[in-house]
């Protein structure tokens, strides 16, 4: 768009700028003057009062061109690709994993070594959880970080990710990397200046003389560690200082109403662009702006530095998305893709932690009644936007879906919330599951779960007992919640170790910067030995693996699957049952039909119920899509068996 105002400040900016002789800067220009008004507009409603707003602008734009001059020829021409066929990010061929470095295969060389068990599973996107330098205990699961330009040296070097980088595009691998928005280290270089009485660092975070505005922030900030990290500044002896600590007190959040932090992000996010990383995940999104008397979470700025970021990354490296790691509210998620947009202007994936949250409800309660509401509540998102579908990951599991869906799915809101934390950490009687209560809330008895998904899912229970039923059900479990996040609509994300039942790991125990952590409990550090009996037949992690790899090569050739706003839900009765349909937008010939069964029963539906909309006219023989099964039918009824969940042809 041009407006006279801030093209008249570009021209200024570019007068003085020096181009490097030789290079094509066509493509660099193009992009930031389509771009440079948003730029522009976002800037000066952030910094626009402040007196050094014309010469940030200028060493804002000046980033942008030192970055794009390093960006080597390969990946320019990746970024040309990906313009053409935007929605690259959309299809169905990309399957994810999520994985620690050291827990999956010790450190980053080790990695190169592991590619062919994942591309053997059907894995083309890795996201490779935080490797960035960080303090060796206080680390956070390294989310402090000390160097954001540095790999820590447990993991290896900036070589060693090259060298990845090179074999993970040459098996045609994504590569996903976190860059931490929020907070840095108290030992990165910016605290440590700042430590030493520098103002200048003083200014990239929130540091106070006394209690006054420590206090005025506090009076309405929720809590994020009430156990372990209580409050939201912590005192600074070297400075005599409150600083504002929102996770935990060696975490100093960063202040972004100083354009240097903004400024020093964006490069951040584009060295990592430059070094070849496809898909950057931004960690804490969602308290990047701080705001005395709101809950400091979700506020409108935040929103607006994410649209910087996208700007800014999409003038230099256009090839490059993001993932925003906002773990709220569903109608507060969504707005992490743009609002009033149609195409994502801030991040173009998110996770879809309400869809994983109703999953596990659904397990406990074996009725669907919470996810189908659930699901009908969640709002519709961008074109050109998408979800990352996921059973298990690093984190804990909140249960974030709303009091209103609760109620209308029949339940009371605080004794059904119990009801769940004490079945997956094994207090009630008919459960199975062996998980484990995290931030607990003393004052409201509030807590989310930590646990690995096996574990949840009972295996670990069966096993100890020796009770082969059981074991069945917690495979069935397994592969039944990977089934629905293939086929759900979105990217679906493996977590390291699901696909070969890996369980609890308590070792975390034995070290003093995580016992105080029960995450860790599923952060573990996989065993290769337990892997290869996914080769010897009738073994669990056969079982499991044979079943997910065959489930992720179905996927990848059923266009239907594409994340195109194409998933209809199918209302019917029977309350074990989830149903819904994907379609091809161009036609209704490719359909395909989920239906999953979450009791440990057979149950039966009614083809009538799809009849009526348009759905499973074939007469004759049906065969489940993910198994190349027959699928039973009886007197005009679907049986479903226990725990399963079919593709059906429509």
């Amino acid at each position: 768009m041009y407006e006279q105002i801030s093209h008249s400040l570009l021209n200024d900016i570019l007068l003085e700028f020096k181009q490097p002789k030789g290079e094509d800067w066509r493509h660099f220009y193009t992009r930031l003057g389509a771009n440079f008004y948003a730029i522009h507009s976002l800037f000066q409603h952030l910094y626009g009062h402040r007196d050094d707003f014309k010469a940030q602008m200028g060493k804002l734009v000046s980033a942008l061109a030192q970055y794009f001059s390093q960006r080597a020829p390969h990946l320019r021409s990746k970024d040309l690709e990906r313009e053409k066929n935007h929605d690259w990010f959309m299809q169905q061929k990309l399957v994810g994993m999520a994985l620690y470095c050291e827990g999956f295969a010790g450190n980053l060389q080790n990695m190169r070594e592991k590619l062919p068990y994942l591309q053997e599973l059907g894995i083309n996107l890795i996201h490779i959880l935080p490797i960035l330098d960080c303090p060796e205990k206080q680390n956070d699961g390294g989310y402090a970080v000390r160097d954001f330009r540095k790999i820590d040296p447990r993991y290896g070097t900036l070589q060693d990710l090259d060298q990845l980088v090179t074999a993970m595009q040459q098996c045609d691998m994504l590569l996903t990397l976190d860059v931490v928005v929020n907070h840095t280290s108290d030992e990165h270089a910016w605290a440590m200046k700042a430590k030493q009485g520098e103002q200048q660092y003083q200014d990239y975070y929130y540091m106070y003389p006394d209690r006054t505005m420590p206090d005025m922030f506090e009076a309405s900030m929720p809590e994020v560690f009430p156990e372990h990290a209580p409050g939201s500044f912590t005192f600074n002896p070297e400075t005599n200082q409150w600083v504002m600590t929102v996770f935990n007190n060696y975490q100093w959040d960063l202040n972004y109403t100083n354009p240097s932090v903004l400024i020093e992000m964006v490069e951040i996010i584009l060295f990592w662009a430059n070094k070849g990383v496809d898909i950057l995940r931004l960690d804490a999104v969602a308290f990047l702006w701080k705001k005395i008397g709101s809950s400091c979470q979700n506020e409108r700025e935040a929103h607006l530095i994410l649209q910087l970021l996208k700007d800014c990354c999409q003038v230099t490296a256009p090839g490059v998305i993001f993932i925003a790691e906002a773990i709220v509210a569903p109608i507060e998620i969504i707005k992490y893709f743009g609002e009033d947009a149609i195409n994502a202007k801030e991040c173009e994936i998110a996770y879809n932690a309400t869809f994983m949250a109703l999953l596990w409800d659904a397990v406990a309660t074996k009725r669907t009644l919470l996810l189908t509401k659930g699901v009908e509540d969640l709002p519709e998102k961008l074109d050109r936007a998408t979800w990352l579908n996921y059973v298990r990951c690093h984190d804990d599991i909140g249960l974030g879906f709303s009091d209103k869906a609760i109620i209308e799915a029949g339940f009371e809101p605080a004794a059904h919330r119990h009801f769940l934390i004490e079945y997956y950490t094994g207090q009630y009687p008919e459960s199975n599951a062996r998980g484990f209560a995290f931030g607990v809330n003393r004052k409201t008895g509030d807590a989310r779960i930590s646990g690995a998904l096996a574990s949840l899912a009972g295996l670990e229970t069966a096993l100890a007992n020796n009770d082969q039923p059981a074991i069945d059900n917690a495979i069935l479990t397994i592969v039944l919640l990977h089934n629905l996040i293939m086929s759900f609509g979105g990217i679906p994300l493996l977590y390291y170790g699901d696909s070969v039942g890996t369980l609890n790991n308590d070792g975390y125990l034995q070290d003093s910067s995580k016992m105080h952590d029960n995450r860790w409990v599923h952060r573990p550090t996989l065993d290769w030995d337990m892997l290869a009996l996914r080769n010897e037949p009738g073994t669990v992690q056969q079982r499991l693996f044979s079943q997910i790899r065959q489930m992720i090569a179905i996927r990848k050739e059923i266009s239907a699957f594409a994340d195109l706003n194409n998933r209809d839900l199918i209302a019917v009765e029977n309350p074990h049952l989830f149903a819904f349909s994907r379609y091809v937008q161009t036609g209704m010939n490719s359909n395909v039909i989920v239906v999953a069964n979450f009791d440990a029963d057979a149950q039966r539906v009614e083809l009538p119920v799809f009849r009526q909309k348009g759905l499973l006219k074939t007469e004759g023989t049906l065969i489940d899509l993910c198994t190349g099964q027959t699928v039973q039918i009886e007197e005009d009824a679907l049986i479903i068996p226990k725990l399963t969940a079919y593709w059906l042809p429509g």
